[in-house]
Parts: structure tokens; C-alpha cells; sequence
């Protein structure tokens, strides 16, 4: 096993000097950078030169929302036993989960046909992207991505000395990998695929996928997010994960966040070569990160379906409901598979974002290509209807 020249210490120590306190060990990239917009009253949450940014919300927690529609939630979640099992596991805190976790991995492990040594566990698979960005990136390199993507990865890469390298979606909102596979060289140190894409929603062909993951891990790694591949169309189907049991240099992260309606419980996995999970776990340690409580509702979830067929059906009545709304009010918006609908809005993103705020909704402006954009998630049809109201007042 090949080690790093860099031991834990003497990392945490150099990364709370270079992240300055936007990307902490281990944190949530997006509220932290929105204390520190609000704080300096900034009209984004990123660098200013960004071709993809994010606008600054008018506050995170207040005025009280009626309609909590910004961070993809699962509005019908967790699941009502794995609450249950969350609750039984509370009276066992007073002692480390090692051993339910190990069982969690096991039955991931056969899930996903490869080893258990083959699995990391984190607590959100955001946390695994960034601790992804912070080993792959510390000394320097670029991170390839589409234009736009999820940003966790990319912002804590650039932090601790990475570069972003971004290329456009296509005109049908896949990935160009083409370009993309053109654009490796020797400074490359990541390829990253979002895929459904956050924040567009938008899938890319499997097969198309399959090759260029196969081809170009053969070069540099290549880590495919699929946080939300079980609300697409072809659900888990569509997922990179086989190409890992093939040898390939791939890595696939999951979450409990989004189908499974666990967002608050924190709990993700890595899929990955054995000599992968080996390097991150060298700096950091995702399975201490994880409650006992969390890991026993993760595993009670993974034991039936029932609850996912009814959280896909009742998202997509959600998504074709506001889909109708946006045609008929000629907003033009992406072909979401997600949680989530991307679509451009005629108005500066700040103050759009002042007026849906003030009537207690809550979503997400971003401004690419040249154009702001609304990302709004998908919550009960009543929620949805909240904001297809405000959007009426709003636009009117």
C-alpha cells in the first residue's frame, strides 16, 4: 500500500489555514458560504468571476417558510419504520456504532457486488465530495466537470489549490464528453459526472456514459455522483456502479438524503477501488462522522421499497404539475429527472429571490450562460401550489 507524504495532522492543520473557513472538516459548503454572502451583504455566494454562480438568499432560516422548496428534499420522508428504527437505536447511543455500521456496509457491499472494503461511509455523500476534493487536490491539479454542476467538490478542490475546468452542457443538457475526454491532461487529477446533473436536473445517456467512464478511467479517476439516480426515469439502472466490480477506476457515491428522505439523518456511501477507499481513509475517518440512530434507520430503509415507489410517484406528480404551470406560463425550464426543476427567470436572481422570500417560499437562483435561473424543489402538491402562487404575484 502505497502512503501519503502528508500524515492527518499535519493535513488538518495546513487545510483550516488554506480553506479559511469555507470548507471546515467536515461541513456544509453551501451554509457556510451563505453566512459569510450574507455577512458581507454579497450578491453571490462564489467568486465573482465564476461563469456559474450562486445568488446570495435573503436569509437562511428567516422569515419563517411556508413552502421549504431549496435544498431537495424528500417531503414525504424518512420512511415511518426506519424512524422507528432510528428511535429504538437512540437508547444504545452511549456506545459506538462500529459494529451496526459494518453490518450496513456488508449488506451494501452485496448490494452494490463488490467488498466491503470497497465501501466508505460518510454522513451525506456530500461530505464524501468533499473529503474527495481535499485528498485529491492538496497537492494542486485540475477537476474536470460540466458546466454547471454540484459545486461541493469543485469549491473544496479549488480551496486547497485545485483547478476547475468546466465545460458546457450540450443543447440537450448531457454532458459533452467529447470535450471533456479531449481536455485530459497531465495536470488532470478528477474527472467528476453529476449524474441526474445538480442543478439542472438533466440526465446523460447511460451508454454514452458507460464508455467514457470505462475509457477514460483508464487515464485518471472518474467519480460519478448519483444522488439522485433513483428518481430518474431508469432509477439504479442507469448507475455507473458494475463498472467498479470490473476493476475500473471509478468511483460512485450514493445518499440517503434524497429517495430515501434522510437528509437530516446524514448518511451516504462511497463506492470505489479498494486502493481508493484506502487513500481517503488515510486522512480522514467517514464512518465516525455517522450516529448510531442514522446507520439502523439507513439499514432498516434498505429492507423494502414500498416507501420509494410511493416517494418517486408523488414526486413526479409534483414535477408534472409545475411543469404544466411553467408551460402555461411560458417559463422555459429543463427536462428534469430529479427532485427539482432548473428554469430561467426574466429578472435579476437577488431580487427575485427578496420577493419569493418575503411570501414565505424558499428556493434556489443560480446565473450560467448568460441567463438567471430558478431551481425550485419538489414538495406536496400544496407546497407547490404555495409557490406557483407567489411565482403568479411575483410575475403578474
Amino acid at each position: 500500500m502505497k502512503t501519503h507524504n502528508i500524515s492527518r495532522r499535519d493535513w488538518l492543520k495546513k487545510g483550516s489555514l488554506t480553506l479559511a473557513g469555507l470548507a471546515m472538516v467536515p461541513s456544509d459548503v453551501w451554509a457556510e458560504s451563505v453566512k459569510i454572502a450574507q455577512a458581507n451583504n454579497s450578491t453571490f455566494l462564489y467568486r465573482t468571476d465564476n461563469s456559474f454562480n450562486e445568488f446570495t438568499p435573503p436569509s437562511v432560516f428567516e422569515p419563517k417558510l411556508k413552502a421549504i422548496l431549496r435544498a431537495n428534499e424528500n417531503p414525504y420522508g424518512p420512511p415511518p419504520l426506519a424512524a422507528k428504527a432510528f428511535q429504538e437505536e437512540v437508547f444504545s447511543g452511549n456506545r459506538y456504532a462500529w459494529s451496526t455500521l459494518n453490518n450496513l456496509i456488508e449488506i451494501i457491499a452485496e448490494k452494490e457486488n463488490v467488498k466491503p472494503e470497497q465501501i466508505l461511509m460518510a454522513p451525506g455523500s456530500s461530505d464524501i465530495l468533499e473529503k474527495v476534493g481535499m485528498v485529491f487536490f492538496q497537492h494542486g491539479g485540475d477537476v474536470i466537470s460540466a458546466d454547471p454542476s454540484y459545486m461541493s467538490l469543485i469549491n473544496v478542490s479549488e480551496s486547497v489549490g485545485g483547478r476547475w475546468r468546466s465545460f458546457k452542457l450540450l443543447n440537450d443538457y448531457q454532458h459533452d464528453l467529447e470535450a471533456m475526454a479531449a481536455a485530459i491532461d497531465k495536470n488532470t487529477k478528477l474527472v467528476y459526472i453529476c449524474n441526474p446533473n445538480n442543478p439542472t436536473g438533466t440526465i446523460t445517456n447511460v451508454d454514452k456514459l458507460k464508455r467514457f467512464c470505462s475509457k477514460i478511467s483508464e487515464k485518471v479517476p472518474v467519480f460519478v455522483d448519483e444522488a439522485y439516480i433513483e428518481l430518474s426515469d431508469n432509477g439504479l439502472k442507469d448507475s455507473m456502479v458494475s463498472l467498479i466490480s470490473e476493476g475500473k477506476d471509478v468511483m460512485v457515491a450514493r445518499t440517503f438524503s434524497k429517495i430515501h428522505g434522510m437528509a437530516g439523518l446524514r448518511i451516504g456511501y462511497l463506492v470505489g477501488k479498494e486502493e481508493t477507499i484506502d487513500k481517503i481513509n488515510q486522512i480522514t475517518r467517514g464512518g465516525m462522522g455517522i450516529t448510531g440512530p442514522s446507520i439502523m434507520a439507513a439499514t432498516t430503509s434498505l429492507k423494502g421499497n414500498e416507501f420509494l415507489k410511493m416517494t418517486k410517484s408523488k414526486i413526479a406528480e409534483a414535477r408534472d404539475y409545475t411543469k404544466a404551470y411553467l408551460d402555461s406560463k411560458g417559463f422555459k425550464y429543463m427536462p428534469s429527472q430529479t427532485n427539482f426543476i432548473i428554469f430561467e427567470i426574466n429578472m435579476d436572481g437577488k431580487e427575485f429571490l427578496e420577493k419569493i422570500y418575503s411570501k414565505q417560499v424558499g428556493v434556489r437562483a443560480f446565473t450560467f450562460w448568460g441567463k438567471n435561473w430558478c431551481r425550485v424543489s419538489m414538495g406536496t402538491l400544496d407546497e407547490m401550489k404555495l409557490f406557483t402562487n407567489a411565482m403568479d404575484e411575483i410575475f403578474a
